[in-house]
């Protein structure tokens, strides 16, 4: 079956998981007892009581538009609500819309699981009489906000309309489906998101089109957001200030019904540059109290009656350490003056305004050693800025009126490495993670850092949409998300094979985001692994430009920001690292294809900033000049390059005439000069079953080889030719008639040069099990593929889509449930494997970078073979930042146990669950053949699929 075929089969199913969770309000067909939105072109007129909200009156002018925008016909808008004409569209508050009201009284409208509610609405054609009125009724003004844009997005209107060009799908009529339904409350009380400019591109951009950071940016975002269904927002502050740079900034974000806040370093609703600006004296609480107190009086001041959640406690100026150590009595008297000053301005109870304490990087620290604020603050967790979670609340504690929240990220300034180019968040990751916060009781608040905005807008999408109705993802569809998102932005038609490439190159892009890429980064000679890499980009590139072609010119814009431009950039990139390692490689080999390899490094370095200067000055009319300004080639350390810079490369001298060389897959070396024996990987019908010699010139002339071998099964794909500059010769094994056993088979390389041996170690065991098999002394299984999946007393395995490295993991659900002693009958997941050698065994389990959430000895697992009890591994044995370092930016822990192998033939490994959490993506068992390479060793064969 081909591709596009396999994947238009998948959609089908992937829709189906889909809609079962949506409530499909809107049609494009009349149906009996359809309302008429838009029919024959004449559209429905909209009303709203002029008494209601100002954000009604807003998104009332939205929706006037947006059907406008889908079908041509534009509704008339009104207050005159005393006599609603049949076909009537009425938006309106609960206990502000006096039509609404009117009807809730009358008892036509049953709002009794709306009235009260935060933020819920109910879309409901309701009978008056001889008249039908479609009435969208909110329980506060973001509910009926809400209950508006679901109709829009549900049109065809994406939320990402003007922030990434996506046009409006064009219909002729529209109509609601009779009944009545319901929407919300949300699971995550707050959900925003935190525009982290740390400049060039958010900023470069800002000035360039709107003179700055000031509310008409901001009036953008606040649409999106309530487009998405959120309602929170911390503003740019590298440079800005929400407040004070622009009067009609917190005035627009209260009409637009958004909860402001402050960043986690910024307290009391006071921006750091504010302190910059008018601060007296020095950022320090214990030398200047007076004036620090004073300057957070003015921000309770601002904020009047904004709702608003207020950031207390205290960090250093700049997002630092505030003092060497945790001084928990010092922050506990800066917590209590602080909200003294509260109670003080607002003349309530501090309880009465919303508060946060954000328990980020060190003041963690000030958590775990007793310090407590009191119980209405929202205790906002943490991750450790690689969206991995630091700690999670127990179980077992009592709940607390402020609850928890989460501050998460998608962007990152910082060590190991800045972040902050492209996406690079993988949906089933951000999925597996969030749905561990929620499940352990938070959900008051979650933020997002996105740098800036743009292009986060996938990740975006999910993590707002995932906090507004946490129950319609799980683990068994949470793969079909990219799919559905896809079908929103540009339709159905293309969907899932835009899908596929959405969480294809974020896959890549989270398992090594660019930024730490390096011509070390993959393997040139183990597994293919270099190559392998830049193929896998190669390919989506070459798919998402076909797509991007079968496109309507009108989608053109959108299908690049959100699709094509990532995978085109970073496939140049990683194209442009690999060709450097080679480059390096083949200048210490001599061979004549060093000098071309330096100059395709530097075309693939142009390449990049051609890329960028076309999404910043050609695409959408240059509408997003400088949003792709941010520096991510030729990083020495954590911190950004000024500009970007080139990987180095070397050029060599050519020797005149015709001198052959001979590389082999597998080493580094080159023959004749070099003395060892040249010696291919083994050959198995379990491993790759190809592999490779190089037959190159170091000189200017070419030259004719011959390959050769006694073996008749040992296919050489080319034995004669001519080589100018290299010639790739592949070696496969007819197994079907290959002799059963361990077998060396000579191959010579004849040239200008005379003779160069080649040993092909060639393992033909031919077992009919369905057991994994062993290739070149190593067995590498992908966890979904295990054997027998082993759960009990309500505890289950699920497999988790698209979150590995490589492939999808395996974690133990639900994930509250206590930690679990392993023998026995306990949960487990058990791989067949087929070994024909004993001795000492490593196992590596590939697992998530998961953090100790539970703050305890670290998480653990089981692991055993055949009847050995179960060794105990922690996945943090090592907690040192070194450590951490490494896990995060491999994107991986590779915890290590050792096993006796008594017998050659067939083995059970068993990874057992202990602790809840642990993600496991694959298990390496390595009898001494496992090669160095970034992701360790390609998915060995099952035995009874060998050819």
């Amino acid at each position: 079956m081909s591709f596009n075929k396999k994947i238009a089969a998948v959609s089908l199913l992937l829709f189906a998981a889909t809609i079962a969770h949506a409530q499909n309000v809107v049609s494009f067909t009349h149906q009996p007892g359809d309302f008429s939105i838009v029919s024959k072109g004449h559209p429905a007129t909209i009303y709203t009581d002029r008494n209601d909200y100002w954000l009604v009156q807003q998104v009332s002018r939205w929706l006037q538009a947006d059907v406008a925008a889908v079908t041509g016909a534009q509704p008339d808008t009104s207050h005159q609500v005393n006599q609603l004409p049949d076909g009537a569209i009425l938006i309106g508050t609960i206990g502000h819309s006096a039509p609404i009201d009117q009807l809730i009284a009358e008892k036509k409208l049953d709002v009794s699981q709306v009235a009260g509610k935060w933020e819920t609405f109910r879309i409901q054609v309701v009978s008056s009489g001889q008249k039908n009125i479609l009435v969208i009724a909110g329980s506060d003004k973001r509910g009926a906000a809400f209950g508006a844009l679901e109709l829009s997005e549900q049109m065809g209107v994406s939320p990402w309309y003007w922030w990434a060009d996506v046009p409006v799908r064009q219909r002729k009529e529209v109509y609601i489906a009779k009944g009545a339904h319901l929407f919300g409350p949300p699971s995550v009380k707050y959900r925003g998101i935190f525009i982290n400019d740390e400049a060039p591109a958010f900023s470069g951009w800002t000035k360039e089109k709107f003179n700055g950071v000031n509310h008409l940016v901001y009036e953008k975002i606040f649409e999106l957001l309530l487009r998405m269904k959120a309602n929170y927002l911390w503003p740019a502050m590298w440079g800005n200030a929400f407040n004070d740079d622009d009067t009609l900034n917190p005035v627009m974000a209260d009409r637009y019904g958004i909860v402001m806040g402050t960043s986690h370093h910024e307290p009391m609703l006071r921006a750091q540059q504010e302190w910059k600006r008018y601060g007296n004296n020095i950022w320090n609480y214990e030398t200047n109290a007076p004036a620090l107190r004073a300057f957070w009086t003015t921000g309770i001041e601002h904020m009047r009656n904004h709702e608003s959640i207020v950031t207390i406690g205290m960090r250093g100026d700049g997002d630092k350490p505030m003092t060497q150590g945790s001084n928990v009595e010092l922050l506990e008297k800066i917590v209590a003056d602080q909200r003294k000053i509260l109670a003080d301005v607002t003349g309530k109870d501090p309880s009465a305004t919303p508060q946060l304490w954000a328990l980020y990087k060190e003041v963690q620290d000030y958590y775990d050693k007793g310090m407590r604020v009191p119980p209405d603050v929202t205790l906002l967790l943490c991750d450790d800025n690689w969206g991995n979670v630091r700690r999670l609340p127990s179980l077992a504690d009592k709940k607390r009126p402020g609850g928890y929240g989460i501050y998460y990220h998608f962007d990152y300034v910082g060590g190991p490495r800045n972040y902050k180019w492209l996406n690079t968040n993988s949906i089933p990751r951000t999925w597996e993670q969030m749905h561990l916060a929620y499940q352990y009781g938070v959900d008051r608040i979650w933020i997002v850092n996105v740098g800036d905005l743009k292009p986060m807008e996938l990740p975006i999408s999910f993590f707002l949409d995932y906090a507004w109705d946490t129950h319609k993802w799980n683990a068994g569809n949470i793969g079909s998300y990219t799919t559905q998102w896809a079908a929103r932005q540009f339709g159905e038609k293309e969907s899932a094979a835009i899908g596929h490439i959405l969480s294809a190159y974020t896959q890549i892009n989270a398992r090594r985001k660019p930024e730490l890429l390096s011509p070390d980064t993959y393997s040139l000679v183990n597994y293919n692994e270099a190559n392998r890499a830049v193929e896998e980009y190669a390919a989506l590139n070459k798919q998402a430009a076909a797509i991007g072609a079968r496109l309507p010119a009108g989608y053109h814009d959108a299908f690049y920001e959100l699709v094509q431009h990532p995978v085109e950039a970073c496939s140049n990139l990683n194209a442009m690292y690999v060709a450097a390692a080679k480059n390096k490689w083949y200048a210490a080999q001599g061979r004549s294809m060093t000098n071309e390899l330096a100059d395709s490094v530097k075309q693939y370095f142009k390449k990049d900033e051609e890329i960028s200067q076309y999404y910043n000055t050609q695409l959408a009319g240059g509408k997003w000049d400088h949003m792709m300004d941010q520096t991510h080639i030729g990083y020495t350390y954590w911190q950004q390059p000024p500009n970007n810079t080139m990987p180095a490369v070397k050029t060599i001298s050519i020797s005149s005439g015709a001198r052959m060389g001979v590389a082999i897959e597998g080493s580094t070396a080159s023959w004749p000069n070099d003395t060892a024996v040249a010696v291919l990987p083994e050959f198995s019908e379990y491993g790759r079953r190809v592999h490779y010699i190089d037959v190159f010139n170091r000189g200017t002339e070419p030259f004719k080889y011959e390959v050769s071998s006694s073996a008749s099964w040992l296919h050489i794909s080319a034995p004669t030719g001519m080589v100018a500059k290299e010639n790739r010769i592949l070696l496969t094994v007819d197994w079907k008639n290959a002799p059963m056993g361990i077998k060396q088979v000579p191959v010579t390389v004849s040239g200008p040069a005379g003779k160069v041996v080649v040993q092909a170690n060639i393992r033909h065991l031919g077992n009919g099990s369905a057991a994994f098999g062993e290739a070149d002394k190593t067995v590498s299984m992908d966890a979904a593929h295990y054997t027998r999946a082993i759960g009990g007393n309500d505890i289950h395995w699920d497999v988790v889509p698209e979150i590995g490295r490589n492939s999808s993991g395996v974690a133990l659900f639900p994930v509250t449930v206590s930690p679990v002693v392993p023998g026995g009958s306990s949960p487990r997941l058990e791989y067949q494997v087929y070994l024909s050698d004993t001795g000492m065994a490593k196992l590596y389990a590939y697992l998530s970078p998961t953090l100790d959430f539970n703050g305890g000895e670290g998480l653990h697992y089981g692991i055993s073979i055949d009847d050995e009890a179960p060794q105990i591994i922690s996945i943090h044995s090592d907690k040192s930042n070194r450590a951490w370092e490494q896990s995060v930016a491999d994107e991986i822990r590779k915890p290590l146990s050792q096993h006796h192998i008594t017998k050659a033939g067939i083995h059970t490994v068993r990874f057992w669950a202990v602790d809840p959490g642990v993600v496991l993506q694959k298990l390496v068992l390595d009898m001494g053949g496992v090669k160095p390479s970034y992701l360790g060793p390609p998915e060995t064969s099952r035995m009874a699929s060998a050819d």
